[in-house]
């Protein structure tokens, strides 16, 4: 990995195919069985149409169908069915071989406006320096959060113990950020997005997460900042689904996306 970039995502002589090797830094899940975190699918899928379209984001859903494993190529196809004076319509397909992995859709592109306003207000929570690191599990092979720094500022996150009472309100505030001074870009904020499944354990008051099925990013502004806090709220669960959304913050308060998700209730012993 270089100091700016999370993931090596690589041009090819085709301007609507990327590739991606996946490493063992990308990947989480039990040793023996470990596979791409969806986040970085989404990132990757992001990039790509950025870098096809010549334009920013705006809004990015992917679709999770299955895994990449440690080792494996994934090819990211770009298609581009429409494309305006501001903003294009873009959708990619992301297969390893002839097995598709995460299929997603976006819109790009920007209009000019003086117009930039938010109404969603940051939590008055402590600064990153005076909340506590994240509790992991051990372990001795690489995996993302390696590359990562996470503060719990409000919820049971990581490996905090739950005592089977569930949360009042299904809130987490966490604050996030990648190692070794990263950027924090767009697709930074894609990865981030994807830990709202491990919010759902503070949520039930258990020892548990969640496999997403689903990623949808929407940007607002992406400004300079060291670190993200993550709102988090799991709005429910039910039938052994949960929903949840993340507001992703500025270190200064600016909102800089939102983020949803569906997921897999998963209960470990």
């Amino acid at each position: 990995m270089s100091n700016s970039a999370f993931f090596d995502l690589r041009s090819t002589h085709n301007p609507n195919r990327w590739t991606l090797e996946v490493t063992q830094g990308l990947c989480v899940g039990r040793t023996g069985n470990m596979f791409m975190f969806g986040g970085v699918g989404l990132a990757a899928s992001i990039k790509a149409m950025e870098g096809t379209t010549g334009r920013r984001v705006i809004w990015a859903a992917a679709q999770y169908l299955s895994f990449a494993r440690p080792g494996s190529i994934v090819d990211v196809d770009v298609e581009v069915p429409v494309s305006g004076k501001f903003n294009s319509q873009a959708r990619t397909k992301a297969h390893v071989g002839d097995q598709e992995i995460i299929t997603a859709s976006a819109a790009l592109g920007e209009r000019p406006t003086d117009d930039s306003e938010q109404w969603a207000t940051m939590p008055d929570v402590p600064q990153p320096e005076d909340c506590p690191p994240m509790e992991r599990w051990e372990r001795d092979d690489e995996e993302l959060h390696d590359h990562m720094e996470l503060r719990v500022a409000k919820g049971r996150y990581g490996k905090a113990r739950r005592d089977g009472v569930k949360s009042d309100d299904g809130e987490v505030y966490l604050w996030a950020r990648p190692k070794d001074g990263r950027e924090i870009d767009t697709s930074m904020l894609a990865i981030i997005a994807d830990f709202i499944p491990s919010a759902v354990g503070n949520a039930i008051g258990k020892n548990a997460g969640g496999n997403s099925l689903d990623n949808t990013l929407r940007i607002r502004h992406v400004v300079p900042t060291d670190w993200v806090l993550c709102d988090t709220r799991i709005h429910g669960v039910h039938g052994g689904f949960a929903h949840g959304r993340m507001l992703q913050f500025a270190q200064d308060g600016e909102l800089m996306a939102t983020a949803s998700q569906s997921m897999i209730v998963r209960v470990h012993d």
